[in-house]
């Protein structure tokens, strides 16, 4: 059998523009996050990972950690050790009931690992080489738990439109840039919303979590194809700036909260300096700094 490597559109993409755009799916282009956190993720990590006894600052952890903080959009086994180790140990509620958050040691070993790949497919090569007992007892109900999100996903977010002005930005990247999404969502979830909303054929490519992450999409499609200051990334999150930065592409961001103004700006605005070479320096710097105090890294109840 021949394995295939699942980031062969990305490596093999063939520039046509002179400009290129990657764009995050989740929270960006589509009002998603929330949903998808509050009633997929959430729920079930708090069945799974045996937090029933203080949901509500699970619940508050969630929120921050996925949805208003420095780790907005991260990959969801980042954010759940973020939240197991972190953020739910220092929640007041916690320490009021003295309860002890349940740590899943070879969980974190297996996140942090630098040959890693967090995913579904990554948790069951994992699964498949642990010889510790405990080990796969731990990874096994992680995975039990992502393949439940996944299917929740698709039970119940269903029919929302991308937001105000990306359809409308589409179209005028399309003519002038190679457009691709850039997202660490699992691939079937992208296709089907950028399909069920009809904005598929204005992008080259639909990249998802198996075909690597943020960074490392860039990379394989951009990199090295197209001049200096005519790469940009389009985010929500600071994952999203951070994988620009690697590839030293520039970042136009989509505040949380005010995600529309954010799209109208870019269609009426900032996409023209982008191809006009207006964009890079104190403009764009302008647009990070306002960004990034959108994202604060540390939780209300710990200042």
């Amino acid at each position: 059998m021949v394995n295939v490597d699942p980031a062969k559109p990305l490596k093999e993409f063939k520039s046509k523009k002179k400009f290129f755009v990657g764009i995050d799916s989740d929270g960006c282009a589509f009002d998603s996050m929330g949903i998808k956190q509050r009633e997929c993720f959430c729920p079930w990590m708090i069945g799974h990972f045996g937090l029933q006894p203080v949901a509500q600052a699970a619940r508050e952890c969630k929120d921050f950690a996925d949805l208003f903080s420095n780790t907005r959009g991260a990959n969801r086994h980042k954010t759940i050790k973020r939240i197991l180790a972190e953020l739910l140990p220092s929640h007041p509620m916690v320490k009021e009931r003295n309860f002890k958050v349940p740590q899943f040691p070879h969980y974190v070993a297996w996140v942090d690992g630098p040959q890693s790949i967090l995913s579904d497919d990554g948790l069951k090569q994992a699964i498949g080489k642990a010889s510790d007992p405990a080990a796969k007892r731990e990874l096994e109900l992680v995975l039990a738990w992502s393949q439940r999100v996944n299917w929740a996903i698709k039970e119940i977010v269903k029919q929302i439109p991308p937001f105000p002005y990306v359809r409308e930005s589409l179209e005028k990247i399309g003519p002038l840039a190679d457009v691709i999404v850039v997202s660490a969502t699992p691939g079937e979830a992208l296709i089907r919303e950028w399909e069920e909303h009809d904005i598929a054929k204005y992008v080259n490519v639909i990249a998802g979590q198996e075909m690597g992450t943020k960074a490392q999409h860039l990379e394989y499609a951009a990199k090295g194809r197209y001049q200096d200051n005519h790469i940009l990334m389009i985010g929500d999150a600071l994952g999203d700036l951070k994988a620009a930065r690697a590839n030293n592409a520039l970042f136009y961001p989509v505040n949380p909260g005010s995600e529309v103004k954010s799209w109208k700006r870019f269609h009426d605005e900032a996409f023209d300096r982008f191809i006009k070479g207006g964009y890079a320096g104190k403009y764009e710097e302008k647009l990070i700094a306002e960004f990034e105090k959108c994202l604060p890294e540390t939780p209300p109840w710990q200042k």
